[in-house]
């Protein structure tokens, strides 16, 4: 039993797939397969239970979990502590976040850890920011930028960055430049069909009254942008979105007052929040 049996085994653990914890882990099918045979040898016992739909902890294999969990965190502590003698943070972090995101806010972020610790190799990954808090439960990733909602996971550290206002934004020929001048009836309106604004949409026009004709719904906050600008109707999306938009300026913006601004943030698992690269991170 070595410590990257115990990291494949954990992620699968938490996947509970052999082909995401396999491309996530950097490691082919094969040798994960086999990993977690030798793994079954050495325990004497099976850890997963699998045919060709799912795959299931068993018993042993969630008293195992709780092992590896302890094992790794103290091996990470103590990897930590070696390289403090040495005056270096060495190893991997891994961090998600929406590509708007990672124009807006990383690399303010990353610049002061990379000057601390430029040892440590960073594995950016970018998607749809609604992917940010399941991606971190399931181990895919160490950290994510992510948009902190009233349902948000206890089992979750979350460090605030800021909020970004949303605004609604208009085609640039309607000539639409405050919210007094939008006829509801009139105007269509792109939803967005997922992810945090979708509550924060729906909630501000249950608030206001508003029964909006709806054009389309979507997802992403990106494809509303390109759709108000063709002049499908209007939207309402984070600010920061259209500030690094290429067809920003295509668009209408108009302030709305009284609507729900995205509590963006850095999260981790509690759990793992003690990790040293983890740990450095958040103190940045």
């Amino acid at each position: 039993m070595d410590i990257r049996s115990l990291e494949l085994f954990q992620h699968l653990a938490s996947s509970l797939h052999f082909a995401k914890t396999a491309e996530s882990m950097f490691v082919s099918p094969s040798t994960l397969s086999r990993s977690i045979q030798r793994l079954e040898e050495e325990c004497g016992t099976t850890l997963f239970v699998r045919d060709n739909r799912k795959v299931k902890l068993t018993d042993a294999g969630s008293k195992l979990l709780g092992f590896s969990q302890q094992i790794l965190t103290e091996w990470k502590k103590v990897k930590w502590q070696l390289q403090q003698e040495h005056q270096q943070l060495q190893g991997e972090l891994s961090v998600f976040c929406s590509v708007t995101a990672s124009q807006s806010h990383l690399p303010r972020l990353l610049d002061n850890f990379r000057h601390k610790y430029p040892q440590v190799e960073i594995k950016l990954s970018t998607g749809d920011p609604a992917l940010s808090v399941s991606k971190v439960m399931q181990q895919e990733v160490d950290v994510a930028i992510a948009i902190h909602t009233p349902d948000f996971p206890a089992e979750l550290k979350f460090l605030s960055l800021g909020e970004v206002p949303l605004l609604l934004i208009a085609p640039k020929d309607t000539l639409i430049n405050r919210l007094e001048q939008v006829d509801w009836r009139q105007h269509s309106f792109i939803l967005p069909d997922s992810g945090p604004s979708k509550r924060i949409v729906h909630h501000w026009f249950a608030e206001q009254g508003i029964r909006p004709r709806i054009y389309a719904k979507v997802a992403g906050n990106e494809a509303i942008v390109s759709m108000v600008a063709l002049g499908c109707g209007l939207g309402i999306v984070p600010q920061i979105v259209l500030d690094y938009s290429t067809i920003g300026q295509k668009v209408n913006r108009i302030k709305l007052d009284d609507i729900e601004p995205y509590k963006l943030g850095l999260c981790c698992l509690q759990k793992r929040a003690d990790e040293p690269a983890i740990q450095a991170l958040f103190n940045c």
